[in-house]
This record gives C-alpha cells, sequence and structure tokens, in this order.
C-alpha cells in the first residue's frame, strides 16, 4: 500500500505558552543594550530597553485613552518604527491590532473600519501619492466605531505624553490579565473575489510561528535581519519582527516601501547577515545598477516567500548574493502564516526545488479535493494545515470560517501541492489557477519555472484566458531583461520540443512590470481582466460551462 501525503511536526522543543508582551520582556532582560530596531527612512535606532521603554508609553498612553482589552486599534502606515512599536504596545494591552494594506484607498478602508469595529486608528499623513489624511475624513462620518484617529506625523509624540498620567503598575495588571490564546491581531486577506476576510491571530499563533522561523533560521542575539517587506503583513510582522524579537536580533527596514537600491545599502550598512523577500523583490535587486557595487559578505540567510520561488531566482540569490542558507516557506495569513520551510542544511536541490518539510509541531496533508481522500506520496491535491498555527477565525463571519477550516479544524489552503517521499512539498498551482485547456490540465508553475530558463527572461507569469474551443488557452506575460529583444515567435520556437505542446502559450505579452498587490504579489486575476480584452474574449468568456 503507498505511503499517504501526511506528515507531522514532531519536535523537541516546545510551544512557548506565554504573551508576545511576556516574551518581549524576557529579551529585554537578556540584551538590554543591543540593537533591536533600526528603520534607516527615519534615522530611527533603538535597543531593546529604548525599544520596551517605547511600547511601555504607546500602553500607557492607549490605557489613558480608555482602551480595553479586546478593542480594536488599527494602523494604517508603510514601514515605520511607529508601526512596530504599536504592534507590542498593543499586544501588551490586549488590544487588537489590525493591519490596515498601505494601498487601501477609501472603499476598502471603510469597509475595514467597519467590519472590524475599529475603535483608534494611527495612520500616516500620506503615503506616496495618497492622502491618508484626507481619505480618513471623507469616510469617517460613515464609521460609527470609530472614536478617535492619531496621525503618526503630527500627533505622535503628544500621545506619548499622554501617557505620563499612568503608571507601570496598569500595564502590568492588564498585562497581567491577558492568555496567550486570546485574539491579538486582525489582518484582512487579499483574495481575488469577494470582500476581504480578517483572518484573526492570537498570541499563540503568531509569537510561536515567528519563533519557530527563526530556529530554522538559527537566529541568535548576533543577527541583523533586513526587512523590506511590509510590517502590515505577516511575512514582516510574524516571520521578521516575531522572529527577530523571540531571538534577540535586530530588525532593520531600509525604506518605507520596497526599494531596492535602499535595500541594498542597507545590507552592506547595517552589515546584515539575512534578508526576506518575495521573488520580484529579489529579481530586482539581482538586476540593479548598484549590485556589483554591494558588498554582500555578511549575509548568511533569510527568506524567500509570499508567491511561487523560481528555481532560477533563487540559485542566483544562493550564488550571487551569498544567501548560501536562504530558505523558502510556505503558509498563508490563516496559519500565521508559515506551516512549511527549507532547511538551512537541506540538499541544495531541495532547498531551491520545493517549499521544504513540515513546521514544529504542525500537521499537513495532501488531498483529493472532490473527495477529500488523502492522495498517495507524488500524487498531486490540496494542501491542508492543522495545528497550533491556524487562525481562530475569520472576525465576525463564522460561515467563512466554516467553509475554510473543517469540522476536524483542517485549514484548506486552495493550493495544489505535491509531497515526495521524504516529506518535501512543492507547490504545483492553485485550484483555481489551473488552466483546463481542452481536457489537459496545464499548472502554470511548470511551464513559469521553464520560461526562467531563457537567457534573456527576467520574470514570467503564466495564466489561462478564455477559448471558445479549448475552454481556456495558455497565455504569457513575460518581463525581458533590459536591451533583450524578444518576439513571441521567438519564445515559441524557444518552448518547441522542451515542454509538451498543449502547456505553450498561444499568447505572448512582453511588459515592463506586471499588477502587483503592495506585498509584491502579482495579481493574475487582474492580468486576466486585462488580457480579455486585449484579445478581444469577452464571448468566449460568457460562454456558460457545465
Amino acid at each position: 500500500m503507498s505511503t499517504p501525503s501526511y506528515v507531522h511536526g514532531a519536535a523537541n522543543v516546545p510551544l512557548l505558552g506565554e504573551t508576545i508582551g511576556a516574551n518581549l520582556r524576557r529579551t529585554v532582560e537578556r540584551h538590554p543594550e543591543l540593537d533591536a530596531l533600526v528603520v534607516a527612512a527615519q534615522n530611527f535606532r533603538a535597543t531593546y530597553r529604548e525599544f520596551w521603554d517605547l511600547t511601555t508609553l504607546l500602553a500607557r498612553a492607549l490605557l489613558a485613552r480608555g482602551i480595553a482589552r479586546g478593542d480594536r486599534v488599527g494602523i494604517w502606515a508603510p514601514n515605520r518604527y511607529e508601526w512596530v512599536v504599536a504592534q507590542y504596545a498593543t499586544a501588551r494591552i490586549g488590544a487588537v491590532l489590525v493591519n490596515v494594506n498601505p494601498a487601501y484607498r477609501a472603499h476598502e478602508l471603510e469597509y475595514t473600519l467597519n467590519q472590524s469595529g475599529l475603535r483608534l486608528l494611527l495612520h500616516a499623513r500620506r503615503f506616496r501619492a495618497a492622502d491618508y489624511a484626507a481619505i480618513v475624513g471623507s469616510v469617517r462620518a460613515r464609521c460609527p466605531a470609530l472614536t478617535e484617529t492619531v496621525v503618526l506625523d503630527d500627533e505622535w509624540n503628544a500621545l506619548l505624553e499622554e501617557g505620563t498620567g499612568v503608571d507601570d503598575a496598569a500595564v502590568a495588571a492588564r498585562e497581567a490579565s491577558l492568555s496567550f490564546d486570546d485574539p491579538i491581531n486582525i489582518q484582512y486577506t487579499s483574495g481575488t473575489t469577494g470582500a476581504p476576510k480578517g483572518a484573526t491571530l492570537s498570541h499563540h499563533n503568531i509569537l510561536n510561528n515567528g519563533y519557530f522561523c527563526g530556529e530554522i533560521l538559527r537566529y541568535t542575539e548576533a543577527d541583523r535581519v533586513l526587512i523590506p517587506v511590509p510590517f502590515y503583513h505577516c511575512f514582516g510582522m510574524v516571520i521578521g519582527n516575531l522572529a527577530c524579537t523571540t531571538h534577540g536580533a535586530c530588525i532593520v527596514a531600509p525604506a518605507e516601501s520596497f526599494d531596492p537600491a535602499a535595500t541594498l545599502a542597507a545590507i552592506e550598512g547595517e552589515r546584515c547577515t539575512s534578508i526576506y523577500g518575495v521573488p520580484t523583490m529579489f529579481i530586482a535587486q539581482l538586476n540593479h545598477a548598484d549590485f556589483a557595487r554591494t558588498d554582500f559578505s555578511s549575509l548568511r540567510t533569510g527568506v524567500m516567500a509570499g508567491s511561487p520561488c523560481p528555481v532560477e531566482v533563487m540559485k542566483q540569490v544562493r550564488e550571487r548574493m551569498n544567501v548560501k542558507e536562504i530558505t523558502i516557506c510556505y503558509g498563508m495569513t490563516e496559519t500565521s502564516p508559515v506551516s512549511t520551510q527549507t532547511r538551512v542544511d537541506d540538499p541544495v536541490e531541495k532547498r531551491v526545488g520545493s517549499v521544504g518539510r513540515i513546521h514544529p509541531h504542525v500537521e499537513i496533508k495532501v488531498v483529493d479535493p472532490e473527495s477529500g481522500r488523502t492522495v498517495p506520496r507524488g500524487a498531486s491535491g490540496e494542501l491542508c494545515t492543522r495545528g497550533y498555527v491556524v487562525m481562530l477565525g475569520y472576525w465576525n463571519q463564522p460561515e467563512a470560517t466554516a467553509a475554510a477550516i473543517d469540522a476536524a479544524r483542517w485549514m484548506h489552503s486552495g493550493d495544489l501541492a505535491t509531497m515526495d517521499d521524504e516529506g518535501y512539498l512543492r507547490i504545483v498551482g492553485r485550484i483555481k489557477d489551473m488552466i483546463i485547456r481542452g481536457g489537459e490540465n496545464v499548472y502554470p508553475r511548470e511551464v513559469e519555472e521553464f520560461l526562467y530558463t531563457h537567457p534573456d527572461i527576467v520574470d514570467a507569469q503564466v495564466i489561462g484566458v478564455p477559448s471558445a474551443r479549448y475552454g481556456e488557452e495558455v497565455m504569457a506575460w513575460v518581463k525581458p531583461k533590459a536591451g533583450a529583444a524578444l518576439t513571441g515567435e521567438q519564445l515559441r520556437t524557444f518552448c518547441h520540443g522542451a515542454i509538451a505542446t498543449y502547456k505553450i502559450p498561444r499568447y505572448w505579452k512582453l511588459v515592463d512590470a506586471f499588477p502587483m498587490t503592495v506585498t509584491g504579489k502579482v495579481q493574475k486575476y487582474r492580468m486576466r481582466e486585462i488580457a480579455t480584452a486585449e484579445l478581444e474574449l469577452e464571448g468566449a468568456a460568457g460562454i456558460e460551462t457545465a
């Protein structure tokens, strides 16, 4: 009988049974004079003792404002030091931090404020071309729960001053009343359809996930971790901030949002030992004019995650950026986020060609999407996760929660995966992203991986577009290297004889960039919309199917 695609992350290291505040206190006691947080854009630098004192000041101020345990406090800002202070201060008093996407505009902000019942909003005055203050003003009258706002640029210091009237005993009393199973964070998932859903996470969820990510990366107090990914996302605040503070490492934020030049400068200037990013961020650095002038000798490890990681990009990061121990993480916001990760001592082919093995204290299975039965090793199916990582639920959305988490507490990812005999996972596509062309299944990831081997391609994304004849046709959007003169016909010739004919894209689009979310994830649904219009395939798109 074949081995089922199921693994359990048995571990000798126990889960942390404490709140985020209690864990931070222990780190401060061990390493008070070490750097905790460096934010280059604000010229901000704080030791662990200084960072602790700032979180205490903000915790006092929020108590002075009457913030109760369980009240929702939002933050709408790019990567600034105030963001990190708010993350830990709200946790220390049991307020639920609501992460507001910096890319949101009025309609999305209004939805988030009302759906979460947010009481107090900390926000930047503006970010890029968006006037946050004006947007807040335009929706505030329609958000009855929102009673207070604080503009970080103008009112932060005054807010902290309000905390002087509250003593440490009040903060300590609140901390003592908290449980590590309390909800502490709401993150809105950016689904391709329907309104965003607020994944609700506890201290236990995200503290332990950050801790075990750091353990796998072998973090110590000597590490300095470069975090160009957004704090508002799990990648930044959990894999990033919490992995650092659980180990006494330093958080380094190079810019308010991703900037390849600032990221390269911080690698050298701060002597970073670890670097994070989604694949598009690493691609931008590898192709930047400053790359050849950057000293990468301090780098040791890091994380590539957030979207499928091309094998060729992983190889270049290891070889050209000196990140010999880079790992790939896989997960989702609803699982805190990481459930599998490659190890720094895995064989090279596993480190660049898989999303790793199960995390400690987590279960994984791969199931047939139709029957729900666990598939044999090597077979494709939906990846499901169970354990401490699974969210408490979607905020005030019990039906959506029940649709995502089954009766046995398995979180259904919607991702198609295979598990090999050693327990390594590969993501082969999304259930919704799978292209069915004339009855043949085409996994976009497979075609993308092949296109990355072309010497003149920087990045490639494959989608399905409507077809009256086949149901769907394959289309590739390709970003060529600077100076390369590619054509669709050349690329089609490159594919012939190397991959199956039905996998070769019929349509090609050469682009300078892809539609993306603020976290650097490619928006394939938007690409489909654009392609359907440009190729005049609306008629095929409207054909009804069984």
